[in-house]
């Protein structure tokens, strides 16, 4: 994001919120073990051919390797980087640990992502002093507890925070007085706006509408004629930095899934329903983990084309059983007319979410009252205890291989 021309100041007064993002978290979180390779580009992804990057260090992203870049395009344009595969394990460790840290801050913390998140730090200040010396606290416990970088914004409303942490990356701390806001955003291209994808800069630029000051400058009337009324009236807000929305600690879950890309198209039926129980299993396991079940089980089936086919049931009763979410998600995938198809990816997910202790539940006439539920919550014990594939279903476990 091209930097503003003109110096802010570092008044912090009126600027209670932090937004606060690691840099290149999976990289760096790699490269805490790998130092030799400081300062090299380095990309996290899976290595095969329908890999995707899910981090690169900044070395790699000068080259305009990028998030969610597939990984051959990814090759081609750095075919020097070094690809480390994913530690997902690890990375949630160092998040709560990340996430701890600012709980320790502040109660006001919303998580966005595994990596970042929204501070509001006004009942912080007694204790710890103004807004941006607890930034800098923030930075050097990040630094030393964890061995990485992060960014931090400091402003008087969410939008301009991350606008703010996004300016001063990697490895930064940067104010926008709340005084100064216009002065900070007009300057800046309109695609830093939340919501101005490329579809919607380019109906600007026939407009001729290139910064946030020409938007900010441009009549209601005439970009809600251009975009729709809400989206018109949205950006005309942002630009002149009117964001209303408070930090929501502890923002519930809106629904728990997960997706497998396969190595190699797949038309199996045997073998799509195999990857459905795995990703039920890994489904329900959060779930359980997250004091959740959800009513609504669905199902993403991607051909080969990249088309991409998604169907859904309502259960009578909400749920956090693999076997059971298993059971739809097969029922769905019959219905689809899909089978025999070449398949790129499937996906599970469970939409409608409750809290687990006040969901009701009723037992069927022909369900033991410990079954499924109770033999999969020893598996989460035993997954905690010795691993995620200490002990799995029968029809998931790989048969051992001469010589091993």
């Amino acid at each position: 994001m091209p930097r503003p021309g003109v110096d802010l100041g570092d008044d912090d007064t009126g600027c209670p919120i932090l937004h606060v993002d690691m840099d290149a978290f999976f990289a760096s979180v790699e490269l805490r073990e790998r130092p030799d390779l400081a300062g090299a580009p380095v990309i996290i992804g899976a290595p095969g051919p329908r890999g995707v990057v899910l981090s690169a260090t900044y070395e790699a992203r000068r080259y305009g390797v990028h998030s969610a870049m597939p990984m051959t395009r990814a090759r081609r344009l750095c075919p020097h980087a070094t690809v480390i595969p994913p530690s997902h394990g690890k990375y949630s460790e160092v998040s709560r640990g990340v996430m701890a840290i600012f709980r320790d801050v502040t109660p006001e913390v919303e998580p966005v992502a595994s990596d970042e998140a929204f501070l509001d730090v006004s009942g912080a200040r007694r204790r710890l002093g103004r807004p941006a010396a607890i930034a800098a606290l923030i930075r050097e416990r990040v630094a030393a507890e964890h061995g990485i970088t992060c960014s931090v914004g400091v402003a008087s409303s969410k939008f301009v925070a991350k606008l703010a942490s996004r300016h001063c990356k990697p490895d930064g701390l940067f104010v926008v007085p709340a005084d100064r806001v216009v002065d900070f955003l007009h300057p800046l291209p309109v695609a830093a706006l939340w919501g101005v994808g490329e579809r919607t800069e380019r109906s600007l630029a026939r407009l001729g509408i290139r910064t946030v000051g020409d938007l900010a400058g441009t009549p209601l009337a005439t970009l809600q004629r251009e975009l729709g009324r809400a989206a018109g009236a949205h950006l005309a807000e942002l630009a002149w930095g009117r964001d209303e929305r408070r930090v929501t600690p502890h923002a519930p879950d809106k629904s728990i899934g997960a997706e497998e890309t396969f190595a190699a198209d797949v038309d199996d039926p045997v073998e799509i329903r195999r990857e459905l129980l795995r990703l039920s299993e890994r489904v329900a396991a959060r779930l359980r983990a997250g004091g959740h079940v959800g009513r609504t089980v669905g199902v993403k089936l991607r051909r080969a084309d990249f088309s991409t086919l998604t169907r859904s049931r309502t259960l009578a009763e909400p749920t956090d059983v693999a076997r059971e979410l298993y059971t739809v998600a097969c029922d769905l995938y019959a219905a689809s007319g899909l089978e025999g198809t070449l398949i790129r990816l499937v996906g599970v997910r469970v939409e409608n979410l409750l809290p687990a202790a006040g969901a009701p539940r009723q037992l069927s006439l022909t369900e033991r009252e410990a079954g499924w539920r109770e033999a999969e919550r020893a598996m989460d014990r035993a997954a905690r205890r010795f691993g995620r594939d200490a002990v799995l279903p029968a029809s998931l476990v790989r048969p051992r291989q001469e010589g091993e």
